[in-house]
């Protein structure tokens, strides 16, 4: 019974998560549409563009300090360019 309680609280679970999935082509929503609808995921949206704009052979390191100082960079580009896609603002920012 436990059991069969267990996989139904799971299950219950893993349903309310995927109800709040989303996609989110990152070529085709601007700044200004990514900063008015997901504030919430700012941070970990930034740092999947940041390791998505590093080159293939780039060391598999992370700088919370560089990326804190990238994030700021990006932010103040999309307050001066809203309509740039994001990709475009990730290749300006964070690409080497």
């Amino acid at each position: 019974m436990k059991t069969l309680l267990v996989l139904l609280v799971g299950g219950c679970l893993l349903c309310a998560a995927t109800v709040h999935a989303e996609v989110i082509d990152f070529s085709k929503i601007t700044c200004k549409q990514f900063f008015d609808t997901h504030k919430g995921d700012l941070s970990l949206i930034l740092a999947w563009l940041d390791g998505y704009s590093r080159e293939e052979n780039d060391a598999p390191v992370f700088d919370t300090n560089e990326f804190a100082a990238d994030a700021k960079k990006f932010v103040a580009y999309c307050a001066a360019h809203p309509a740039a896609s994001l990709m475009m603002a990730a290749d300006e920012i964070f690409a080497d």
